[in-house]
């Protein structure tokens, strides 16, 4: 009984996630280009192909796909390279493979799913191998993971797809820092980290000319984006707070946002609901985005596969890094950087990689509660 209302417990979460996804994409249609179709259509067939693979993943287990996660890692890796190479630039960025009749395909958002497998595997490897490492086992143990890390990391940013980035060393500090590693390695990294940010961002502010000489136009516009959120600038950011300001207890209602504002399926597309539910309906799915996020915690916790136990804490670092930041840059806490909303913004690729998670979620949970039959 108790296996059965747990996995309930999840799937239930993304039904009601992919009920309010649908039904938000259908509402940020009216500023939507026609050119692009059915969005709202299109997601629900992304969900139903999902829980397809949500249903293989369970079939072929999680000691499975970590036995062929290194492959998982080489082949992401060709495909980030691929993209650069080959791929049909859109909006200046070449961060899909468009596949005729079918629509975009991203890798890196595969990526970041084979990375935190990539790690876990790589974790428990160092932690069954050395019960007390010395500082120089450690140390060699984090230049490899940090290897791994910048491979993705440097093809992904010349992309380029600098939200991406961040969300892959997100992923790396959530693991490292509670697998045990020593205080002082983050205390070093955090120290060359502040230096380096210390230099790029001295010589934005002090002169502007200098930075692009050294660190060229790309860069120097990225930045521009990122610190136009404190003025309040741009018709994205503005015409969001205007909608969710006026928007009131129960909102505008279904289907009635009331201004336009770019990227409303995908990046702003929490202050699509906001504006059609008001406050009401967004303390709603912050509480069931909150309720997921607490059910993964809460299984890390319990007596389970070392590997498991780090693959979930690097998925719930991902999937709060990103609902923190995509809430807080819809409502002007942060800087606009392009991340979308879990389980709730358009999008094939992303949502498929997160209904990876719910798959070797279940899996764990399976696994767990069969272990626990037998105990």
């Amino acid at each position: 009984m108790r296996r059965n209302k747990i996995d309930l417990s999840i799937i239930i979460s993304v039904l009601l996630f992919a009920f309010i996804s649908i039904l938000t994409i259908y509402s940020a249609s009216t500023y939507i280009s026609k050119s692009v179709g059915n969005l709202a259509l299109k997601q629900l067939m992304w969900y139903i192909v999902g829980f397809g693979l949500v249903m293989l993943i369970v079939k072929v287990k999680n000691k499975f796909i970590y036995q062929y996660t290194w492959l998982l890692y080489i082949i992401c890796n060709v495909l980030l390279l691929a993209l650069l190479i080959f791929a049909t630039p859109i909006n200046n960025s070449k961060c899909w493979f468009t596949i005729p009749g079918i629509g975009s395909f991203q890798p890196s958002e595969f990526m970041k799913i084979t990375l935190i497998l990539t790690f876990g595997i790589m974790i428990d490897r160092f932690k069954t191998d050395y019960k007390n490492p010395t500082v120089k086992e450690e140390f060699i143990f984090l230049l490899k993971t940090l290897v791994v890390l910048l491979i993705p990391s440097v093809l992904t940013f010349l992309e380029p797809d600098t939200g991406v980035v961040i969300i892959y060393f997100v992923i790396y500090a959530c693991m490292m820092f509670l697998s045990g590693i020593r205080l002082r390695w983050f205390l070093i990294v955090g120290g060359i980290l502040l230096g380096v940010i210390t230099i790029v961002f001295g010589s934005y502010f002090l002169n502007k000319d200098l930075f692009i000489s050294m660190f060229g136009t790309n860069l120097f516009y990225r930045l521009e984006r990122v610190f136009s959120w404190g003025e309040g600038s741009g018709l994205q950011l503005e015409n969001a707070l205007a909608a969710i300001g006026s928007s009131g207890f129960f909102g505008y209602g279904f289907n009635n946002t009331p201004i336009y504002f770019p990227e409303s399926g995908t990046d702003f597309i929490f202050a699509v609901f906001a504006s059609n539910f008001g406050l009401l309906g967004s303390f709603l799915l912050i509480s069931l985005i909150l309720f997921f996020d607490m059910k993964l915690i809460n299984l890390s916790k319990q007596k389970i596969e070392a590997t498991d136990k780090y693959v979930i804490i690097g998925c719930v670092g991902m999937l709060l890094f990103q609902q923190i930041q995509n809430i807080g840059m819809t409502v002007g806490l942060f800087p606009i950087t392009g991340i979308t909303l879990p389980f709730i913004s358009y999008g094939g690729s992303s949502l498929l990689s997160y209904m990876v998670i719910i798959g070797i979620i279940i899996n764990i949970i399976i696994d767990k509660q069969t272990r626990r039959r037998y105990m």
